[in-house]
């Protein structure tokens, strides 16, 4: 959020919004009360898609644009890009991180990641122009049996990397152990159970970042080079 208010233009890319404006429009009430001057733009590769949600658009508040990783153009402050990558192969989805990083404004930030239809188990890297900087998971953890199971909403730089001798199966496989470890604190419920073991990995020395008041949101947020592909 400081990397919107402190922009002299605090512009947001919903990137690949998809076929309709929720998430666009999602990020524009979401953060418009808390960033003056706020601009979010909409893109899609498809014409169609564009014109389709016209009656949505409030420049400069809201607006949508035909773009795809080169940003049409603008040097936005954020990037949200999900589920854009996840039908490409490795190598041509770095080719679209280092686009959109390339495009980014100065300070700016990508944040790409997936997540199911309901937005109830999501992970997601956050890059500036430098690269990868953080990988977060997020989840409805009432409906996980353990932490592993978000293997399959990692984004494609690590889901294919989720193997023994991986720094990111090891990252899984220590928040399940701490998660049965945990199993004692089910009966205060799933988020006291998944801050319990997140504060164990904390305590092991796993390296994250941003408040634990976080981790009872179903969340967690860990460095990247913890988790980089060996």
């Amino acid at each position: 959020m400081p990397r919107l208010r402190d922009a002299a233009r605090p512009l947001v890319v919903d990137l690949g919004y998809g076929s309709s404006a929720v998430t666009t429009l999602e990020l524009a009430d979401r953060l418009g009360p808390e960033v003056h001057g706020l601009e979010v733009v909409g893109l899609e590769i498809d014409p169609d898609r564009v014109a389709a949600v016209a009656a949505d658009r409030d420049p400069p508040r809201v607006d949508f644009r035909v773009g795809g990783f080169e940003l049409a153009g603008l040097r936005p402050v954020l990037v949200r890009a999900f589920n854009v990558l996840r039908q490409y192969d490795e190598e041509s989805a770095a080719r679209a991180w280092e686009t959109m990083c390339a495009g980014l404004g100065p300070g700016g930030l990508l944040v790409e990641g997936t997540c199911d239809e309901w937005g109830r188990r999501s992970a997601w890297v956050a890059l500036d122009a430098d690269g990868p900087l953080t990988l977060t998971l997020a989840a409805r953890v009432s409906d996980l049996d353990r932490p592993s199971d978000l293997a399959e909403r990692l984004p494609k730089a690590l889901i294919h990397r989720n193997v023994p001798g991986q720094p990111v199966h090891e990252f899984l496989r220590a928040l399940d152990v701490a998660w049965a470890t945990a199993a004692g604190l089910s009966t205060f419920g799933p988020r006291q159970r998944w801050a319990a073991a997140v504060e164990s990995l904390a305590e092991q020395g796993w390296p994250f970042v941003g408040s634990s008041r976080r981790w009872r949101h179903g969340e967690v947020t860990v460095r990247w080079p913890a988790v980089a592909p060996a």
